[in-house]
């Protein structure tokens, strides 16, 4: 055999081996097998979380936000009781284990909720509870989008950040309103990916709302203080929303600076951030001169957890969650 036809054949040879190697590395990549969440540091944690009301292999899914507040709405007033009111407080980014810290702020949303009587149950993101595999990404959007929506990226089709939903699914912005649940709603935020960009999530259902005049207000902040501020000022206002949505961005941007864990410093002062924010929203609401007559779901949860600096994957500490409620859950 002549020199270059030697040479082709181990050409072949060689592309051959690695397509087979591909093909192996492919294969076994649907069929991962995640690490036994007892066997990692972040597993062990939640196990020492004692006012959870379900364990994490129990989690509900994130959607649950959905029901409960569609429940609420369509629940009989309580004795005494004149209007609804509703508000979710999003932690974005915010792990799972921060809960262990519980007893450590002077100043704790989750704590308050709990101390008046309120639950706490684990949830899940990413469409499918550890250790199946993931359907969406454990990342904002689709985990909000998820919440809003009641379903998961399979009827509302946001895999991903940066993927504009269609107007149906509705989200409870709009639907509450529709079916005549509500007055008004209002969704704040710093993210861009929400509504402020040219993809962003809701851009198609801004439009929707201001073509059809529904009384929903979507406000961008540049940061958490100006969520903070914005959420405040609504709440401070004798008509105030009926429905208000939240995310604030602490926990998140902190786990992508500098790293999504306990040890990180950065990352826990975030989650005190965001619990001293919680913090002055209940007391604003506490604090209205209707609030006698007013009938409050407040809801704490998280869209998605993180792993190093990142999320969006199928870990444990990605996708095992939290909700907290003044009312109950399970």
């Amino acid at each position: 055999m002549k020199k270059p036809a030697k040479i082709l054949l181990a050409v072949i040879c060689l592309i051959t081996l690695a397509l087979l190697i591909y093909g192996i590395v492919c294969a076994a990549g649907n069929t991962v097998t995640l690490p036994a969440p007892e066997d990692t540091k972040f597993g062990k944690e939640l196990e020492t979380i004692g006012m959870m009301e379900n364990t994490w292999d129990e989690a509900v899914p994130q959607t649950e936000i959905y029901n409960l507040i569609r429940e609420h709405f369509t629940a009989p007033l309580p004795e005494g009781k004149t209007d609804k009111k509703a508000i979710v407080i999003g932690y974005d980014g915010c792990r799972a284990d921060t809960l262990t810290l519980l007893g450590t702020y002077e100043r704790s949303a989750v704590e308050l909720l709990l101390r008046e009587g309120g639950h706490a149950v684990f949830s899940y993101c990413g469409g499918k509870n550890y250790p199946e595999m993931n359907t969406q990404k454990t990342s904002t959007a689709p985990g909000w989008c998820s919440m809003l929506t009641g379903v998961t990226a399979e009827k509302h089709g946001v895999y991903k950040n940066y993927q504009p939903k269609a107007v149906e699914p509705k989200t409870l912005f709009i639907s509450l309103e529709e079916d005549g649940l509500i007055d008004n709603s209002a969704f704040y935020v710093s993210w861009k990916g929400h509504f402020s960009k040219k993809k962003a999530t809701y851009v198609n259902e801004l439009r929707y709302i201001e073509d059809n005049s529904l009384n929903s207000v979507f406000l961008k902040a540049d940061d958490d203080d100006g969520t903070e501020a914005n959420v405040l000022a609504d709440l401070e206002r004798e008509d105030c929303s009926d429905f208000i949505f939240l995310t604030l961005e602490y926990t998140d941007h902190n786990g992508h600076a500098t790293g999504f864990s306990l040890k990180n410093s950065d990352y826990t002062n975030g989650f005190l951030d965001a619990e001293s924010a919680g913090v002055s929203f209940i007391e604003a609401i506490q604090s209205r001169a209707t609030y006698d007559t007013e009938d409050w779901l407040i809801l704490i949860t998280t869209d998605h957890g993180g792993i190093d600096k990142n999320h969006g994957g199928s870990s444990f500490e990605e996708r095992i969650t939290f909700i907290v409620s003044n009312k109950d859950i399970l």
